[in-house]
């Protein structure tokens, strides 16, 4: 047989197989059905945090009883080993520090023991800045442990929402992969391997899916799935440094643009191939999914690049991935991101999402704040 007719065979044999093997992964729903994921999945990002402080039980007891289905988290330890809920490293912005101790104020969270950080008001911020949405119940909300935070998620009997959690810039807490899953299995919350959804109506929080840990950094995600191989994983994408490489090598301070969202909304892959590579990566290391960033229609400090093209989504679905996108709050932002394919979406607004996924809750967010005493 002629060499070159060897290797045109060979050629058709690979690209066939490959075909197949495309063929065979499981349609979206089909694979958030096997692994008791929610699709369309309403993520509660640092709980209701439109409505109240964000991170805080006002925040998570809200998402909770409006319905949402994950209570979603930034994860951090403090000085003495105690894992915690915030978003930034610095405490400045969401908590009184400057007042509390105010030759540390710079310091970051982790410099902290959790009996100081529990001195610190989380919530009074909060009515400074938005005081059309201000409530007296907010000033003096504390900081939550992740203990906390699981409480809160098992306190409702008629619905028990999961968690969704990130290694906050984990290379800043070496093994807290570790601490969080000997956490999760303290606490009842690791379901074994190859155990069935729940059938139960009463949410995630009882079924495998109850758990997804979720990471922008390679390393954490490598961590994540050598410690907790049975938990669904997401690889968080932007276009920047660390993640998807952009075309554009122009720098914020160099592009002219007045702000960073705007200058990041204009930021676009390298190539189709540069985006591809992060969707084969967060596969080949087990990931379920990915939470691409989106940009929002009227722009704002949520608005990054446009990570949910419907061919971005299509490539990711071809490979048997999950897509959940961060962080959406408004209707034209809601049908916008759904028609391009994703399967759940980040938002501050869960009450507004509930609503959109015709799934409202059957009280008002201002009862429902009202009912948990805020």
């Amino acid at each position: 047989m002629p060499a070159t007719f060897t290797k045109s065979a060979l050629m058709l044999s690979l690209m066939l197989g490959l075909g197949q093997a495309q063929a065979a992964q499981p349609a979206p729903a089909e694979l958030a059905a096997s692994l008791g994921i929610p699709r369309p999945a309403v993520i509660a990002h640092r709980g209701a945090s439109f409505d109240a402080p964000e991170s805080t039980a006002a925040s998570y007891k809200l998402a909770r009883d409006l319905g949402a289905d994950y209570l979603e988290m930034d994860l951090q330890r403090s000085k003495d080993g105690v894992l915690f809920a915030l978003h930034d490293n610095n405490l400045q912005r969401t908590t009184d520090v400057a007042a509390k101790f105010p030759e540390r104020k710079d310091s970051p969270a982790n410099a902290f023991t959790m009996a100081e950080l529990k001195t610190l008001d989380a919530g009074s911020w909060y009515n400074k800045a938005y005081p059309d949405r201000a409530r007296a119940s907010y000033a003096s909300l504390k900081i939550l442990t992740l203990d906390e935070i699981i409480d809160i998620a098992q306190a409702n009997p008629k619905h028990k929402p999961g968690l969704y959690i990130e290694t906050k810039e984990p290379q800043l807490f070496p093994g807290i992969e570790h601490d969080l899953k000997e956490k999760l299995q303290d606490r009842g919350w690791l379901s074994p391997a190859g155990s069935k959804p729940a059938k139960s109506e009463l949410g995630v929080g009882q079924g495998k899916g109850k758990v997804i840990l979720q990471t922008f950094e390679k390393n954490s995600l490598e961590l994540l799935e050598k410690e907790m191989p049975q938990v669904p994983k997401i690889l968080l994408l932007w276009v920047g440094e660390g993640s998807i490489e952009p075309k554009s090598k122009v720098a914020f301070a160099d592009s002219g643009e007045k702000d960073k969202n705007t200058y990041y909304g204009k930021q676009e892959p390298k190539s189709e191939a540069e985006f591809k590579q992060w969707i084969d990566y967060a596969k080949a290391q087990g990931a379920i999914g990915t939470g691409p960033s989106a940009k929002l229609t009227h722009g704002g400090d949520q608005s990054y690049s446009d990570l949910v093209q419907p061919w971005m989504n299509q490539y990711t679905h071809d490979q048997g991935l999950l897509v959940h996108v961060y962080t959406v709050d408004e209707p034209v932002d809601f049908e916008k991101v759904m028609a391009a394919g994703v399967d759940g979406i980040f938002t501050n607004r869960a009450s507004e999402l509930l609503k959109f996924y015709k799934r409202p809750a059957a009280a008002s967010v201002d009862q429902v704040l009202k009912n948990n005493g805020f």
